[in-house]
């Protein structure tokens, strides 16, 4: 008998957790939500350019092609790195426009695999796109922080020491600062200030950019969007700017050899590359603030892609053509800023300076859109009972999520303070390549639960791309671990962690609201038999 209980309460939890959302019923919330409707295709493309083209071809381009610390370099070959990057990702953006026609509601992949794949499985995707988008975000935020403090230096004749060279504490994350002091030899322990008895230090720059991205965010949308428009026309006309300079000085003996470091170096130059591509499923989580999401949708995502592959392709040609990726004797300043060091090291100093306005626009759009998507999931998350129902208190005036806007703001602030920017950009590479394996995966179940739910937009040739959306992502993915040992073994952290809250917290609380449910129909049923 106690062993038949268990297995019922067995059996009773696993039904819970694999239950569906129906999409009907998505819908119909999503009607209530508020949300104004103000994004045309021109303007998904737009925030889609805005948030890919930013921090990865403005930084990651480099340790792509050169290697780091814990992966081997693609060299000239970096092309075809990103012409497998762009494979995967064009599987996934299919599935994508799919989902996204299909169910135009708030959260992206999560909104998806609640409709497929059941509670816990939504859960977990959320979490996973915060990996993705929160911690990609404060990674992004660092750089913006990094290349802004290298653009003051290049106006040091004519700007105060203080802002030229402010102390480290004040420009760095805790470790970052301890690990500069102790390069110039100076004492952490005296240079960094302490709060009673704990050393305090904070990335002002990242702080201010990240309440500035906070504030626009709270008025909308559509504002966001022309900020954005602003940010992707400055680094589309600084990109062009180097690969029509850069063009004059490359040499083809710097092509040889193409792939140094054979197909290892190419695969693990896709892995690290595809930083470069996150954000076109940022598109997605926006859809209920979509003029028309059933053919917007699918144009901003996959066009967003397509132009973004173009310019990337272009930058590795000119990059690995006047720069040599082969040597062993790679400088330090190309890992960090690869575009403006080119051009410094060609003595085009007015492009370098040019290019690194250019960065700092890039890094600001994809700062935008980051926070964007990451507030739209959190938000469908809580509508959802996994999170508290302040997150889905909207504007009375801009109709926006303000407070789940001011604490995502807040928390990434915190974060800037002490996230290690090298094994952030593997994390979020970890997170992106899970959500996009799911949404394939996804795709394929729908199809097979819920064959006649109208598909304005259908992925050609299923279950062929889809499924090679599944290999190609999770090749890279579990080819990138053999080496990425760090990042390798935090994802799974992060995992753990998620489960822990949704057993804590959202499965309870979704459980309360059942009984109560229940308990209010008993009465109502009552009332009726009394009748």
């Amino acid at each position: 008998m106690a062993n038949e209980k268990k297995q019922n309460l067995f059996n009773d939890f696993f039904t819970k957790i694999l239950t569906r959302k129906n999409p009907d019923e998505m819908l119909q919330e999503a009607s209530k939500a508020g949300f104004q409707k103000t994004l045309g295709a021109i303007d998904l493309i737009i925030l889609g350019i805005g948030a890919i083209i930013g921090s990865g071809i403005f930084a990651i381009v480099g340790i792509a092609a050169a290697g780091g610390n814990e992966s081997l370099g693609a060299g000239p070959a970096l092309t075809v790195s990103m012409i497998i990057a762009t494979i995967a990702c064009i599987f996934s953006a299919l599935c994508y426009s799919e989902f996204a026609t299909m169910i135009p509601v708030a959260g992206g992949a999560y909104t998806y695999t609640f409709a497929t794949l059941g509670e816990f499985a939504a859960w977990m995707v959320g979490w996973v796109l915060m990996l993705e988008y929160a911690v990609g975000y404060i990674a992004v935020a660092c750089a913006w922080s990094n290349h802004f403090m290298q653009l003051v230096k290049g106006f040091s004749a004519y700007l105060p020491n203080w802002l030229v060279n402010p102390p480290l504490w004040l420009i760095n994350d805790y470790k970052g600062a301890v690990h500069q002091i102790q390069a110039a030899g100076g004492d952490p322990n005296t240079l960094i200030p302490h709060i009673a008895g704990i050393p305090f230090a904070v990335n002002l720059p990242a702080c201010i950019i990240v309440a500035i991205i906070t504030s626009i965010l709270i008025k909308g949308t559509k504002d966001s969007t022309k900020m954005a428009t602003i940010m992707v026309v400055i680094k589309l006309a600084v990109i062009a700017l180097f690969v029509l300079v850069g063009a004059f000085y490359v040499k083809p003996a710097n092509w040889v050899p193409f792939a140094p470091n054979g197909m290892s170096g190419i695969f693990m130059g896709a892995f690290i590359i595809f930083f470069a591509y996150i954000g076109f499923d940022a598109l997605a989580t926006a859809a209920e603030e979509c003029k028309n999401p059933q053919k917007d949708l699918p144009i901003g995502i996959i066009g967003s892609l397509i132009a973004t592959t173009i310019v990337y392709v272009s930058v590795a040609l000119v990059l690995t053509g006047v720069y040599c990726t082969s040597s062993h004797n790679i400088d330090p300043g190309f890992l960090k800023a690869p575009m403006a060091y080119v051009m410094t090291m060609v003595h085009q100093n007015w492009a370098a300076g040019l290019i690194s306005i250019g960065s700092l626009a890039g890094l600001t759009s994809v700062l935008l859109v980051l926070q964007l998507a990451a507030t739209r999931i959190l938000y469908a998350m809580s509508r959802d009972n996994f999170l508290p129902t302040l997150f889905q208190k909207l504007h009375p005036v801009y109709k926006t999520p303000h407070v789940l806007t001011m604490i995502v703001g807040i928390v990434c602030m915190i974060g800037t303070m002490t996230l290690d920017l090298d094994v952030a950009a593997q994390l979020c590479n970890f997170g992106t390549f899970t959500s996009f394996i799911i949404v394939c995966v996804a795709v394929l179940i729908l199809r097979k639960i819920d064959p006649d739910r109208p598909r304005p937009f259908k992925v050609p040739c299923s279950p062929l791309l889809p499924s090679l959306g599944i290999l190609c992502c999770g090749g890279l993915m579990i080819y990138s671990m053999q080496s990425l040992t760090s990042s390798a073994l935090m994802f799974p952290v992060w995992l753990l962690i998620g489960i822990g809250i949704y057993l804590q917290y959202g499965y309870v609380k979704n459980r309360k609201i059942e009984m109560n449910r229940i308990s209010i129909e008993n009465v109502e049923n009552k009332e009726l038999v009394s009748k």
